[in-house]
């Protein structure tokens, strides 16, 4: 072999050596993740963020070592998501996690470029974050919890418990974007029982005893309460309240029961931010969120706090009990 031969293999052989150590680099650089909600704190949704963190360790992610999470919670406050929002867009991060439509909004606002990934949202469509579920088409993509029939679940079950029902005080969020269309899917479940409807509006804490007052006055013999961050931030007060005034209450998610209230139907978002690392990895992997088409939910779960029930004097049918996902005693 010449000494050009040589000297050719040797160029070769560093050119590709250096191009494998900068892919190597590049592909060791730590990933920077915020996780934005309106909720109170990371450790009132400790169950959420531990099944955000273990999709990420399942798919080879150790904190301090390859990435690195802000988190941003708004303590119930939804002005101040916006302002978290730009923190975390000044921190550079390389993605946004959202914990639902209060956070997926601002985030929205203060960047076009950072890819956004929901963790939740009931319409992403129609609330004008994504063109369509299979081409998102922008910067947002992740999970839907677009599953019309829950409400429907949500009034029989009352309605199974309570043979006698005859009208439900309905709690939710009028400046919630997504409380509009869970308010007519529940109208929809309620003619068809027939049960009559108080719709009550809760958008502060303040708003929370009113509301139990209202129902009280208005002879409700059930609540049922729409999923809204404002809501969510309340959840023990507005369990507890239930628990007091021995009303039977049906929540949308199944924190509130773990916490006291009585039942749960819906969907697991626990299963839903444990499939949002997915997106977080295929999007540090090259991934556009534009491409990534938006999944809708899986699994739901039926929860029971017979520990709940007995505080109000309810006994839970033997044949509602069977289909529980879970009984808390």
């Amino acid at each position: 072999m010449t000494m050009g031969k040589k000297r050719l293999l040797l160029l070769s052989f560093l050119f590709f050596t250096s191009f494998d150590l900068i892919h190597a680099q590049q592909s060791a650089k730590i990933l920077r993740v915020g996780y934005l909600s309106g909720g109170n704190s990371p450790a009132d949704n400790s169950i959420l963020n531990e099944a955000f963190r273990q999709g990420l360790r399942q798919l080879g992610y150790v904190e301090g070592k390859n990435i690195v999470i802000e988190w941003r919670y708004a303590q119930g406050k939804l002005d101040r998501v916006a302002v978290l929002a730009a923190e975390l867009v000044r921190l550079k991060v390389d993605v946004i996690v959202t914990g639902g439509q209060g956070a997926t909004r601002p985030a929205s606002e203060v960047t076009s470029t950072i890819p956004i990934v929901m963790t939740q949202d009931p319409d992403p469509v129609r609330n004008g974050f994504v063109a369509s579920l299979a081409h998102p088409g922008g910067n947002i993509t992740g999970l839907s919890t677009l599953a019309p029939e829950i409400s429907g679940k949500q009034m029989e079950l009352l309605k199974e418990i309570l043979p006698k029902l005859a009208r439900v005080a309905v709690f939710g969020t009028s400046t919630n974007p997504a409380n509009a269309q869970s308010l007519r899917e529940t109208e929809t479940a309620a003619a068809a029982l027939p049960v009559k409807l108080q719709y009550l509006d809760i958008r502060d804490i303040k708003d929370v005893e009113i509301a139990f007052r209202a129902a009280r006055k208005g002879r409700a013999d059930a609540i049922l309460a729409l999923g809204s961050p404002v809501l969510n931030a309340h959840r023990t007060h507005i369990a507890e309240l239930a628990i007091k005034r021995r009303v039977p209450a049906i929540y949308w998610r199944s924190e509130v029961v773990e916490e006291g209230g009585l039942m749960s139907y819906g969907v697991s978002f626990e299963d839903l931010n444990r499939r949002a690392a997915t997106y977080v990895d295929k999007i540090h992997k090259g991934a556009k969120p534009a491409d990534l088409p938006i999944e809708q939910p899986t699994k739901f779960e039926f929860i029971i706090n017979l520990k709940a029930a007995k505080q109000i004097g309810l006994t839970i049918p033997p044949n509602v009990l069977a289909r529980a996902d879970k009984v808390i005693k």
